[in-house]
């Protein structure tokens, strides 16, 4: 069996009741993936739509987990969680049932066609990097620092202002 590997993992949804979908995708993240265990899971978020702003606001949250699966793999299992959870992509950035990303690999920086780690967009969204920041603020993304900085740095905002967590 490979070395155990940190990963963290982004949720969102904004549809179905997307508190109860983020929710039940967390739970799957902890139960129905093969040799990873679920070690930590942010407070759950309320931001604008990064896409097209004709859909609902979004549910998000933020996942670490510790796999002994390789990051494609992984990668497999979260598309399998996210189809039978009832996933269809309407459109880019569209509205979602629920949509889990892997953003990063332990200290992993890998770049294929289908799949990029660490996450391309994190850096640029706060509701990835604040509920990351809440559970593991000191975790470093390669090339970029610690998860709190770049926080910290960012000057674009989709959480809604004294919003807290759900």
């Amino acid at each position: 069996m490979s070395e155990a590997v940190l990963a963290a993992i982004g949720l969102g949804s904004n549809l179905s009741n997307p508190a109860e979908q983020v929710r039940k995708a967390l739970h799957a993240l902890g139960s129905a993936i093969a040799q990873t265990r679920l070690i930590k899971a942010s407070s759950l978020y309320v931001s604008k739509p990064q896409g097209p702003a004709d859909q609902p606001d979004y549910v998000n949250a933020c996942a670490l987990v510790e796999t002994h699966l390789s990051a494609e793999q992984l990668l497999q299992q979260l598309q399998r969680l996210e189809t039978l959870q009832g996933k269809i992509k309407y459109r880019h950035w569209g509205e979602r049932v629920i949509d889990l990303d892997l953003l990063l690999y332990g200290e992993a920086v890998i770049d294929l066609p289908h799949l990029q780690v660490p996450h391309p967009w994190m850096t640029r969204r706060d509701f990835v990097l604040k509920p990351l920041a809440e559970i593991a603020p000191h975790l470093t993304i390669p090339g970029v620092g610690r998860v709190i900085e770049a926080l910290q740095a960012l000057d674009e905002t989709y959480l809604y202002e004294n919003e807290r967590p759900l």
